[in-house]
């Protein structure tokens, strides 16, 4: 069983992200084992603050080693190879494959910052990943580490129930995914693609790869700079240069 602990100042935040759908469906599955923990209770100080101001001034408060590092400790104690992870706008740009690789841990430690920084000793002496959701400003790093959880916990065997979700899902191929249809078949005169309907399978294969390249072409063709292309999704990339010229 995977061991994720999430240690915030504002527990309150993952009530409901950790009590529904997937998330909660895992927990009960006991693929894996989620713990909220307040830093502040960590402070040594009679007032329990976690931050103070900044050496060599400047604006904002910074929090303190000293909750952060004793609160890790507590959860990690018996842990031999934790991860743990830093939540800040300076960590790697978070993606589907650290979402894969972070899936194959056993112990996940989430640490979620909030006013205007951390103590460089955290970064320095504690974590073992800094990691950023995007290129944007959010409160603190629990909307962060919800997006984390839930994109690793998905990944966690059986969670899903049908083994092959995540591996046709966006980005877990590096191509965007193809795009999908239910019934009914015509709906208000929007038809669903006749090769669906086929019954062909190596032919509704092929219409799904082509579609999945199509899409990641004209809409994330950053994705396609290091994808290894096969001859035949050469010969499409080049027709649909064309027909956008």
């Amino acid at each position: 069983m995977m061991r994720i602990d999430i240690l915030t100042l504002f527990p309150n935040m993952f009530t409901g992200v950790l009590n529904e759908s997937i998330l909660k469906k895992a927990q009960e599955k006991k693929a894996v084992s989620i713990h909220v923990v307040n830093f502040r209770d960590f402070a040594d100080n009679k007032h329990k603050t976690v931050d103070d101001y900044p050496y060599g001034g400047g604006a904002g408060m910074v929090l303190k080693p000293q909750p952060i590092f004793d609160a890790v400790h507590h959860v990690t104690k018996d842990s031999p190879h934790p991860r743990i992870i830093l939540l800040c706008p300076q960590g790697e740009r978070y993606t589907q494959k650290k979402a894969e690789e972070l899936a194959k841990e056993e112990h996940l430690v989430l640490i979620c910052g909030h006013y205007e920084g951390y103590d460089e000793r955290i970064r320095e002496y504690l974590v073992t990943d800094e990691i950023s959701i995007g290129d944007y400003v959010l409160t603190g790093g629990e909307l962060g580490a919800m997006v984390i959880v839930d994109s690793v916990v998905r990944l966690l065997p059986g969670v899903l129930g049908n083994e092959a979700s995540p591996v046709h899902d966006s980005f877990s191929s590096g191509l965007l995914e193809y795009p999908q249809y239910t019934r009914p078949a015509d709906f208000r005169g929007m038809k669903v693609p006749d090769v669906l309907l086929s019954g062909n399978h190596r032919l509704i294969e092929e219409w799904r790869e082509q579609q999945s390249l199509k899409r990641t072409f004209l809409r994330r063709p950053d994705l396609l700079e290091n994808y290894p292309l096969t001859e035949k999704q050469k010969r499409w990339l080049e027709q649909w240069k064309k027909e956008k010229e």
